[in-house]
């Protein structure tokens, strides 16, 4: 969350200006949400969500690059190919993926029961699941959630009822995560505010291409379909793709956008320019919450490279770092190890000359040109011993930069992992 909040205080000496606020994804003008508990996998955790629009909406998405797609997924790519959607309805507790045709009718009937029950057409409902893969979804008790999910929606309630139904929607598409992730922000513009709320889930089986993490995404502002895509794209990359935690690639994983315009503002190219960093901005604070958020995490990575020849270098390296095992263990043993993490730069695929490289673990210089040199042990350990700790790397190459973000690897992310089935 640093360097988002020095971002925010650089970007607010302009105007217009972004800022955070309270709530989640229905904080935007005509947007409303909720979870609701329908006893998917246990008897009292919410696992329906449900997150609606009064408009049709422009729409966009981005989804794992895992071969292996699980049913809602497919069928959510197939409605998002007119640009348009209405409701976006989740599931935790199964993955709805690998049964075959069970699964592809259970993501159906999904998208149909939710159409239903909200009086919309059922190719504008996006689909997601998220839990155990290879199980068949319960279709009786989803619906069920879906139908009692919308009755909350439509019921007249205040702005605090709202936000709380809101929290809901977050609660509901958790699985291991053992925290809500969810944001809101507003940006005051020259005909009035445009607002920005999102959730996501994502613990375990994260890794850069996208993890097992769902991310939901509204907005009140008037963006075309093709320029959201776009804008939801380059987000991306620099956020949740630069997340891992332990190295596998989901089924399931996507992140959905909706923008309704109901705020009725078009914004000019210094308010794009501002809304774009807001965007940008919600997208790095979900992504590090799910790395601060990793199954058996003690300690949030951050991984800094500065001075690649190319962005790419700095991407792969970053990433490359933050998902090797050995990194991941030294830095749960506040190991000053830093041997390790220029083999995993090396291993990376990225040019680079590692006779040029200078590593930092926090403030304190640890290699340069490529070896080792005396360090104080203790100011290291002083540094590792931290919740948060950040490495930074120098390649002396270039000016492109990366940062990702991860976390250590603990025997509770085997103990959590050894029997997720039960």
């Amino acid at each position: 969350m640093d360097n988002i909040t020095q971002n925010t205080e650089n970007i607010g000496q302009s105007q217009p200006k972004w800022s955070w606020i309270e709530g989640g994804i229905a904080v935007p003008q005509g947007f409303r949400a909720t979870g609701v508990k329908a006893e998917i996998k246990y008897p009292d955790k919410y696992d329906v969500a449900l997150v609606y629009s009064e408009v049709p909406a422009q729409a966009a998405g981005v989804f794992t690059r895992n071969k292996v797609k699980a049913h809602p997924l497919i069928l959510t790519k197939k409605h998002l190919e007119n640009g348009v959607a209405q409701a976006m309805v989740a599931n935790s507790g199964n993955a709805n993926a690998c049964v075959g045709k069970p699964g592809d009718e259970a993501a159906w009937a999904m998208a149909v029961k939710t159409a239903e029950v909200l009086g919309i057409a059922v190719e504008d409902v996006l689909v997601a699941s998220t839990g155990v893969i290879g199980v068949e979804l319960p279709v009786v008790s989803v619906a069920r959630g879906i139908e009692k999910a919308s009755l909350e929606i439509a019921e007249k309630i205040s702005p605090e009822e709202m936000m709380q139904n809101s929290h809901q929607a977050a609660l509901a598409i958790m699985t291991t995560d053992t925290v809500v992730k969810e944001a809101a922000c507003e940006l005051s513009t020259e005909h009035g505010v445009i607002r920005l709320g999102a959730m996501a889930k994502g613990s375990g089986m994260i890794h850069p291409n996208m993890g097992t993490m769902l991310g939901f995404i509204a907005t009140d502002a008037a963006i075309p379909a093709s320029e959201l895509q776009e804008l939801l794209r380059e987000a991306v990359e620099d956020s949740f793709n630069m997340v891992t935690v332990d190295g596998d690639t989901s089924t399931n994983d996507m992140v959905l956008v909706l923008a309704n315009g109901k705020s009725g503002i078009t914004l000019n190219p210094q308010e794009w320019a501002e809304f774009r960093r807001m965007f940008w901005a919600v997208c790095q604070k979900l992504a590090q919450d799910i790395a601060r958020d990793g199954e058996g995490a003690t300690k949030f990575l951050e991984v800094q490279v500065l001075g690649a020849a190319a962005v790419e270098d700095a991407r792969k390296i970053a990433k490359s770092i933050c998902g090797s095992s050995l990194v991941k263990t030294a830095l749960y043993g506040e190991d000053a190890n830093w041997g390790r993490i220029l083999a995993a730069a090396g291993y990376s695929g990225a040019e680079f000359n590692p006779n040029q490289v200078e590593i930092y673990l926090g403030h304190v210089l640890v290699a340069k040109e490529g070896q080792g040199v005396h360090f104080s042990e203790e100011e290291a350990k002083k540094v590792l011993s931290r919740k948060d700790v950040t490495v930074k790397l120098l390649l002396q190459e270039g000016q492109a930069q990366a940062t990702a973000w991860g976390c250590d690897l603990t025997h509770d992310y085997v103990t959590i992992n050894g029997d997720y089935r039960t």
